[in-house]
Parts: structure tokens; C-alpha cells; sequence
């Protein structure tokens, strides 16, 4: 998206963590260390995921594509904020910041997706275990992922067009690490009202829409887990649904508490630690709470452990 002909500002400046100047390299340590460690968590889940056969389940596509969407949700920020960090250049143009907005949101509505369909996975596992393999096929499976990663990107283009056709004509500094859609609103000299009920509209569709699907599948699995006679039937039905909860319930309370505060309770430094946590810290987090409780995760890790030891073992020696 190009900017309006009469906008006044063609680039912006990210200001960062600027308020804090004498912790400039700590920082971009700390942000490094993040980085690295959500890649390297992210990419083992994916290898563990695709080398062993016994993992290749509905659960574990799922689970591929939410470490796929961790690794690209933390790459539309991060890259910046360690450019900001280490070399104190803050500029981005007009049309990086779009992008980088736009592929922000989009990461972001389609996780919501992805969680909704992993919570409707373990619905069919385990209130219709004997149709499971034909309510989870292969191809309904590739539909759902296609769909959510689709509407994802589809249904950012219309907040982006609206964003991207406001002024930005007093200043073009963005108190932020990124492009992200209060700060650009703030800094606006335009009427904001009209894209400010497109984004409630939007968010009350993808957010709360994808989070009642979620609860739905959530309370007919807990009835259903109820249901179990038995205290070790029910205590192994939980145990498959715990990491996903842990990673539904820390997703959307980081969300709710960034986006959905009172206009007079807005804090742009609040808002930007809270950013920190659901750009961050939570990819950072999702592939420990998938292999801490999961056994079968944590068999892959071995195997890729055993294997890599056997070819550093049989690898000829110079």
C-alpha cells in the first residue's frame, strides 16, 4: 500500500527502547538470546515432528504449523528491534512499516486459527475417537491449515488499506519496537474513528470468533473427560489437551491485556513490554511447553540425539 499524496511523512522513525539508552547492548543480547532460542526451538519441534513417522497425526500438523507461524511472528519484529538496538539506526519507510504491519497482523489472526482448529482436533480425539480418523483426515486437515493461513492474510488487508490511507503529518516518530496499529493511530492527524470500528469489528470476528470456537471444543471435552469412569482414563484424555490449553490461556491473556484496556488506561510503555511478551516470549515459549509434557515429542528429541551422536561416531575423521 502506497501513502495518500497529501501525507506529510514518508518514512518513520521506531523509537524502541530509546528511554532506556544505557541498556542498549544488554538489550540487544537479551533480544539475540530470544531470537535464537525461539529458532532453535521452533525448527527442533519441526525436525522431530517430520522424522518420526509415529508424530505424522493431525495433532503434530497442527503443531508444525504453529511453530512455523512462531518463527515468522518473531521474524517481522525482532530483525528491526536488533538493527535499533546495535546500531541506533531507527528509520523504516513508509511501505516497510505497512509491510511489516500487515505481516504482523496477519501471523497474528492466523494463529488464532491454528489454535481454534488444534482445540476442534482435540474435540474429534477425544468425543468422537472412533470417527477421529475420518473427522481428521489427511485432506480436511491440509483444508483447515490452507483456510486458516488464507483468511489469516486475507482479513489484514482490509485494517492495512485503512492505516495506510491515514496523515501522518505532526510527527513521524513511533514510540514502539514496531509497526503495530495503536501507535501509528496516535500518531495520526487524521479522523481515526471510522478505522478504529473497522479494527473493533475485525477483532470482535477474528479474535473472539476463533476464542468461542475454542471454548466451544473445550467444554465438550471437558464433559466428555467427565464422563470417564475411570481416574487414569481421564487423567491420560487431560494430559493430551494440557500443553494446548497452557498455550491458549497465555496467547489470549497477553492479547486481552495489550488490547482490550480502557482508552484512559493506555500506556505506551505498558504496551510495548506486553508486546514484547506475545511477539517474544511466547514463541519463545510454545516449543518448551509442547516437548516439557509431552512424551512423545521428547521421544523424537532423543532419537535426533541418538542419530546425530551415531553420525558424529561413524563420520570419518580428518
Amino acid at each position: 500500500m502506497s501513502p495518500r499524496n497529501d501525507s506529510a511523512v514518508t518514512d518513520f522513525l521506531i523509537l524502541g527502547f530509546s528511554d532506556l539508552p544505557g541498556l542498549r547492548v544488554p538489550l540487544f543480547l537479551l533480544f539475540l538470546l530470544v531470537y535464537l532460542f525461539t529458532l532453535a526451538g521452533n525448527l527442533l519441534i519441526l525436525a522431530a515432528i517430520c522424522t518420526d513417522s509415529h508424530l505424522h497425526t493431525p495433532m503434530y500438523f497442527f503443531l508444525c504449523n504453529l511453530s512455523v507461524l512462531d518463527i515468522c511472528y518473531l521474524s517481522v519484529t525482532i530483525p528491526k528491534l536488533l538493527t535499533i538496538s546495535l546500531t541506533g539506526s531507527k528509520n523504516i519507510s513508509f511501505s516497510g512499516c505497512m509491510a511489516q504491519l500487515y505481516f504482523f497482523m496477519s501471523f497474528a489472526s492466523v494463529e488464532y486459527f491454528v489454535l481454534a482448529a488444534m482445540a476442534y482436533d482435540r474435540y474429534a480425539a477425544i468425543c468422537n475417537p472412533l470417527r477421529y480418523s475420518l473427522v481428521m483426515g489427511k485432506r480436511i486437515c491440509v483444508m483447515m491449515a490452507t483456510a486458516a493461513w488464507l483468511v489469516g492474510f486475507l482479513d489484514s488487508v482490509v485494517i492495512l488499506f485503512f492505516i495506510s490511507r491515514l496523515d501522518f503529518c505532526d510527527s513521524n516518530e513511533i514510540d514502539h519496537f514496531f509497526c503495530d496499529v495503536a501507535p501509528l493511530l496516535l500518531l495520526s492527524c487524521s479522523d481515526t474513528r471510522s478505522i478504529q470500528l473497522v479494527i473493533f469489528i475485525e477483532g470482535a470476528m477474528v479474535i473472539i470468533g476463533s476464542f468461542l470456537l475454542t471454548l466451544a471444543s473445550y467444554v465438550h471435552i471437558i464433559s466428555a473427560i467427565f464422563r470417564i469412569h475411570s481416574a487414569e482414563g481421564r487423567r491420560k484424555a487431560f494430559s493430551t489437551c494440557t500443553s494446548h490449553i497452557t498455550t491458549v490461556t497465555v496467547f489470549y491473556s497477553s492479547i486481552i491485556c495489550a488490547y482490550m484496556r480502557p482508552s484512559g488506561a493506555y500506556s505506551l510503555e505498558l504496551s510495548k513490554l506486553l508486546a514484547m511478551l506475545y511477539t517474544a516470549m511466547i514463541p519463545m515459549l510454545n516449543p518448551i511447553i509442547y516437548s516439557m509434557r509431552n512424551k512423545d515429542v521428547k521421544g523424537a528429541f532423543r532419537k535426533i540425539r541418538a542419530q546425530s551422536i551415531a553420525n558424529c561416531r561413524t563420520s570419518p575423521k580428518h
